[in-house]
């Protein structure tokens, strides 16, 4: 499917630009839709930081996010890596103490905060040494009306100045003579859309996932199974384990070692910002199917060849038609996935034990049987196998499909 997102250039006093902020999107049209906050931004990082990175929108440079009221009570920014990102904290957000306790943790995490649209409040004060960045609205706070705030802000000496929504000449040479560090608005440039692909799901998992993660003794077992019959969840789990929050002590080589590796409480959170992104069920299509159906039949063949492999073999197999459904060269997807070298060989089509399993699943389907015969010969397994392994997949896949 497709998904959108805007992005905003913010320039330096020597008009370079330095950062871009991101701005949710839900269609082509370039405004800021009908959708809760919350939901607008754990969309946004599903559909952007655990697709391909903020980096790969922002060119390299930092992202600047807006974390609203529930974003922040439900720490949607321990999705963020903190090298990446400024938390821009909106206007909605109201300072009270537990809110100050939130961008302290913040903060201890080394997180960069912004405060946006700035209408200065005393209570605001104790929560400066924890700002980085602060923004002002001109077209809400004229620059005339703000030169006393401004001066109390440069006695902060970490904290920088923004002025958005400059729209003429001349407001930016009065902000620059004002001594802001950073400018945003139409004057420079207006929000640009980008464009990317990324996976459905089934919401139908989702709520089985969600319903396995809340119970107080969760199995790992039946959690782990249920990522692995849909493509869309594992990538997304995947993802996250390499997404730069996490420090990566050890490679990925099946979708339990990654659930262990997140951690309970973490994959509480995780399963909360798939249910706040996406609030309606979606059936599952076809091509994911085929995914889910593939990976279960690689594993079969793995446990006949060399049971060590079955877990590898799994994740060859439902990740192998990644590139098809993303419309991404699979040389780009495996570079932003934790998999051993195996796998990704397997996948870039580097001739390798996992290579000729899926090579044989491939020849199975298409009924290419003079190509299946040279791989079985290769793996040393009988074809007359095939058939009752690839009915088990079928049936172990549609067990997850009739829920739906």
């Amino acid at each position: 499917m497709s998904v959108f997102v805007a992005r905003q250039a913010i320039f330096n006093r020597k008009q370079n630009v330095v950062a871009y902020e991101l701005l949710f999107r839900n269609s082509a049209e370039n405004f800021f839709p009908d959708i809760e906050e919350g939901q607008a931004t754990a969309r946004l990082i599903m559909e952007n930081q655990l697709n391909l990175g903020t980096r790969h929108i922002t060119s390299g440079k930092t992202a600047l996010i807006n974390i609203g009221p529930d974003s922040l009570k439900h720490n949607l920014c321990d999705f963020l890596p903190c090298k990446d990102v400024v938390i821009e904290l909106l206007e909605t957000i109201e300072p009270t103490d537990d809110n100050y306790q939130l961008c302290r943790e913040l903060f201890h995490k080394n997180y960069k905060l912004a405060l946006d649209d700035f209408v200065y409040n005393e209570q605001w004060e104790r929560f400066l040494k924890f700002i980085k960045l602060v923004k002002f609205d001109i077209a809400q706070t004229p620059l005339s009306d703000i030169a006393e705030i401004i001066e109390k802000l440069k006695q902060h000496k970490k904290i920088k100045i923004l002025a958005e929504k400059i729209e003429t000449q001349a407001d930016y040479h009065q902000a620059h003579k004002m001594g802001f560090d950073y400018f945003q608005g139409y004057f420079f440039a207006k929000p640009t859309m980008h464009e990317q692909q990324d996976i459905d799901y089934n919401y139908a998992l989702v709520v089985a996932i969600y319903a396995q993660v809340m119970k107080p003794s969760p199995d790992i077992k039946q959690i782990s199974a249920l990522f692995e019959a849909d493509a869309a969840l594992a990538y997304k789990l995947m993802r996250l384990i390499n997404s730069g929050v996490f420090p990566i002590q050890s490679k990925i080589s099946s979708i339990k070692q990654a659930l262990v590796y997140l951690g309970h409480e973490h994959l509480k959170k995780f399963v909360s910002l798939i249910v706040t992104a996406h609030t309606a069920g979606k059936k599952p299509a076809e091509l994911m199917q085929v995914c889910v159906v593939r990976a279960r039949f690689c594993e079969l063949i793995a446990k006949q060849v060399s049971k060590s492999l079955a877990g590898e073999a799994f994740l060859t197999g439902l990740f192998s038609l990644l590139d098809a459904i993303l419309d991404q060269p699979m040389s780009l997807l495996v570079e932003k996935l934790p998999f051993p070298d195996d796998i990704k060989a397997a996948l870039l089509n580097e001739k390798n034990t996992l290579y000729y399993i899926l090579n044989v699943v491939q020849a199975y389907e298409t009924g290419s049987w003079w190509t299946l015969e040279k791989a079985v010969i290769l793996l040393n397994v009988k074809s007359d196998v095939l058939p009752g392994l690839y009915n088990q997949a079928v049936d172990w896949a549609d067990n997850y499909k009739n829920n739906s």
